[in-house]
């Protein structure tokens, strides 16, 4: 097997006493995990959403594609939940309808009045959640640009009007490098 780069092994971490051109792969522990130091090529969906939870404000090291691309889609899944339930919430609320009129036009707006249980709820629970990602959404953001051999702060090109969030997405999908090894900080666990 001739794996040039980690993310060319599908399956997870190089196969035992293999080692590429640009240095050996992170030992894994007893448990098949490499430390958390390093990435985790071809981790489950399961074992990316532990994982980013584990590295929870950690801005070294590297994530795979895999390791960003499944917390991605769990935290979408989580969200439309969340949408739909706060759609609940809004639809059983109590409204009134206000009109205002002017002598060429009208205008009507809908008012929640009456909010229901589901609703205020979910308010909560989506402000808890979106509280409690974002520092972790962002480190992993972060260390997947290391893994592509990025500098971190390449994060804040999503500010960019119109076209940030496109460059970000551009370079989540950048393949992994081994270059990207030099902000891995084996000696911090």
């Amino acid at each position: 097997m001739t794996d040039q780069y980690p993310s060319d092994n599908p399956y997870g971490q190089q196969p035992a006493g293999h080692t590429p051109q640009y240095g050996a792969p992170a030992s894994t522990g007893p448990d098949g995990e490499p430390p958390l130091w390093a990435p985790w090529y071809g981790i489950s969906f399961g074992g990316a959403v532990r994982r980013f939870f584990k590295k929870y404000a950690r801005f070294d090291g590297r994530a795979s594609r895999s390791e960003f691309w499944w917390w991605y889609l769990a935290n979408t899944i989580i969200g439309i939940v969340l949408g739909i339930l706060y759609g609940i919430g809004v639809a059983t609320s109590g409204r009134s309808t206000m009109t205002s009129t002017t002598s060429t036009s009208a205008s009507y707006q809908t008012m929640i009045t009456d909010p229901s249980a589901l609703f205020i709820i979910m308010a909560i629970v989506i402000g808890i959640w979106s509280l409690a990602i974002i520092v972790p959404s962002i480190a992993l953001f972060w260390r997947r640009l290391h893994d592509a051999n990025l500098a971190g702060p390449f994060w804040f090109l999503g500010f960019i009007p119109f076209v940030g969030g496109i460059i970000l997405i551009i370079l989540a999908i950048l393949p992994s490098k081994p270059e990207g090894q030099r902000f891995d900080q084996p000696g911090r666990g």
